[in-house]
């Protein structure tokens, strides 16, 4: 969000708390793209905040109560206050458990647990939600729209669509078995608790293979995931390495240096195989 946003979100998250009577003296940014993530103090309370019909915080809320229902390793709602989504000032507020990290990051194995935990849970919830299929649409209309990606260069803009519309192509030819999957669980949508690993931020729960999970999470995460078809994980690696570009030249896109990522996505597209996982991307671009 651009400053002044972020003023008029943290106004917004912080008038439902003390309407909650959850006393804030501060907000603590703790993380700030499309939408903004707040620690309110001292009630302790991880706040998400994000513009009116931009998110599916509705579905986010009924998702994290039936996951928890089942047991799955997912961030709880804040007990204190009813497990809805508030409206004020044209944003919509969530309220969530705050959980101080143990450890910088999970380890592999921990990783690799938790997330076979949270998919055995997902088969049992019945729920409507998008189709992977959906997601990739949705990318592909960014594409093809030079209003909606003005500074995508023409021969980029044809290469990218070429390259959804083939990698969807080849995923879906496979006929893999699908569910109900977190949609992005990186290691930003992981945390570290003294409950252990839970996973957070379901605004973008699909249904399709585990592959398109797995994809988002670091190569050591899935050598320890039982079951990995190889193949299609790749195919799902280049697939989300696409939407990843795309997404990155959206006029409306607030990620930070997000010109600069969708640049080296389109890059390491044209190198080829082998596919770098998120992560590896984010080192690079981060020097490390």
């Amino acid at each position: 969000m651009e400053m002044y946003d972020v003023t008029r979100a943290i106004a917004a998250a912080t008038s439902v708390a003390a309407s909650l009577d959850l006393p804030v003296n501060d907000a603590i940014v703790l993380h700030n793209s499309n939408k903004l993530a707040l620690r309110l103090t001292p009630c302790d309370v991880f706040a998400r905040v994000a513009p009116v019909g931009q998110e599916v915080a509705e579905l986010e809320v009924e998702l994290a109560q039936r996951l928890a229902e089942v047991g799955c390793p997912v961030g709880a709602l804040e007990p204190r206050v009813d497990p809805l989504v508030y409206k004020r000032d044209g944003f919509a507020v969530t309220l969530w458990t705050y959980y101080e990290p143990v450890t910088p990051q999970v380890s592999p194995v921990d990783y690799a647990k938790a997330l076979e935990r949270l998919h055995a849970g997902m088969r049992k919830v019945d729920v409507a939600s998008p189709r992977f299929t959906d997601r990739i649409a949705e990318a592909e209309e960014l594409v093809a729209n030079p209003d909606l990606s003005p500074e995508l260069a023409d021969v980029d803009r044809v290469f990218l669509s070429s390259r959804l519309e083939s990698v969807r192509r080849a995923i879906e030819d496979r006929g893999a078995v699908e569910q109900l999957l977190h949609g992005e669980p990186h290691p930003g949508n992981l945390l570290s608790t003294k409950n252990g690993p839970l996973f957070i931020d379901f605004e973008t729960c699909c249904r399709g293979p585990v592959e398109f999970d797995l994809a988002h999470v670091p190569e050591a995460v899935c050598e320890h995931y039982p079951g990995v078809d190889q193949g299609l994980l790749d195919e799902c690696r280049q697939l989300v390495l696409a939407m990843v570009a795309a997404w990155r030249w959206d006029v409306g896109d607030q990620f930070p240096n997000g010109r600069r990522f969708g640049e080296e996505f389109l890059r390491s597209l044209r190198e080829g195989p082998p596919w770098p996982t998120l992560d590896t991307m984010s080192r690079r671009l981060d020097g490390v």
